[in-house]
């Protein structure tokens, strides 16, 4: 596939990644005096541009992504057209994400909680989001899972792809959503069409938890229907193989009903913080360089490796 050269003002460096309805590219923000700045390029894919309900939703992620700003949420900077092309300039964050890091080596019980802490930490913060007037907007992720959950080099930690997350206010199109989104990180809820509240996004966090502690995830079954089944019974895991406060936590988050998981993120934050605290020290120098030993290994997909990813898939 041809590279672009331009896209807006933006100088096109590679081809980060693509999912099923966008893709990504590294690109240089120049200016004044040899200034240089990498960002990186959204835009829908060549047969899905002219696409007014995708156009409509890629326009809708960067309105709420210019809303956000949080040392763990991946920045939205501009929204622009191109020759009647949409595209949404964000971050580009030098590192992986935590699907191709743990594809390559899990994290030792530390540094996954280090990252489920800053993951919890975001989760608050777009929780607890309000509008203009100072009203909740309920918001839901309802896509937390590790391919979006960015990891730098030097250990920042950012959840990305706001592409399906919805006010609870505001009207919703569940079934697309769904579609769009990862069956294996999906609420019972999610996948049953109800409506959603936060807690909906602490069941794709405990299966995430989960993946990173033990290795794999608590309801894959042979096929994606199988798999949904198992999530829509949501019977409790074995997690003998981890240390109870830990155990706690993660059945907690996958609790079937959403009234047993934890009233919020940042109490989900707290219970994680005090699981630290009884462990080796793990800080962003530590993840920073587990990091860099696995990004750049063989088993790390090379357009996976500096920024957003976008696959629809699970």
């Amino acid at each position: 596939m041809e590279l672009p050269s331009r896209i807006g003002p933006y100088r096109v460096v590679a081809r980060l990644g693509h999912g099923g309805m966008a893709e990504v590219f590294k690109a240089l923000a120049l200016g004044a005096s040899g200034f240089e700045k990498v960002v990186a390029i959204k835009v829908l894919r060549e047969e899905h541009r002219g696409d007014a309900e995708l156009e409509r939703m890629l326009i809708d992620e960067a309105r709420l992504g210019a809303k956000l700003a949080h040392r763990n949420l991946l920045q939205v900077h501009d929204l622009g057209v191109d020759e009647g092309v949409y595209y949404v300039r964000m971050d580009y964050v030098n590192g992986a994400d935590l699907d191709a890091l743990r594809r390559r080596a899990l994290p030792s019980a530390p540094l996954a909680l280090a990252i489920a802490e800053e993951i919890a930490l975001a989760l608050g913060y777009v929780h607890s989001l309000t509008d203009d007037d100072g009203r909740p907007l309920g918001l839901v992720h309802r896509d937390v899972s590790p391919s979006n959950v960015l990891v730098s080099r030097d250990g920042e930690v950012k959840l990305a792809d706001f592409g399906i997350a919805k006010a609870t206010r505001l009207a919703s199109n569940t079934q697309a959503a769904i579609r769009r989104g990862k069956y294996a990180y999906m609420s019972p809820e999610q996948i049953a069409g109800a409506p959603l509240s936060s807690r909906s996004d602490q069941f794709g966090f405990g299966v995430m938890l989960h993946e990173l502690l033990l290795g794999e995830r608590p309801f894959d079954g042979a096929s994606p229907l199988e798999t949904m089944d198992r999530i829509r019974e949501a019977a409790p895991p074995d997690l003998g193989a981890l240390d109870a406060d830990l155990a706690a936590i993660v059945s907690t988050c996958l609790a079937r009903d959403p009234d047993e998981r934890f009233e919020t993120a940042e109490a989900l934050q707290r219970a994680l913080g005090a699981a630290r605290r009884l462990r080796d020290a793990a800080g962003s120098g530590d993840l920073g360089r587990w990091v860099r030993a696995h990004v750049d290994g063989p088993s790390v997909p090379r357009a996976r490796t500096a920024t957003l990813p976008i696959t629809d898939e699970a």
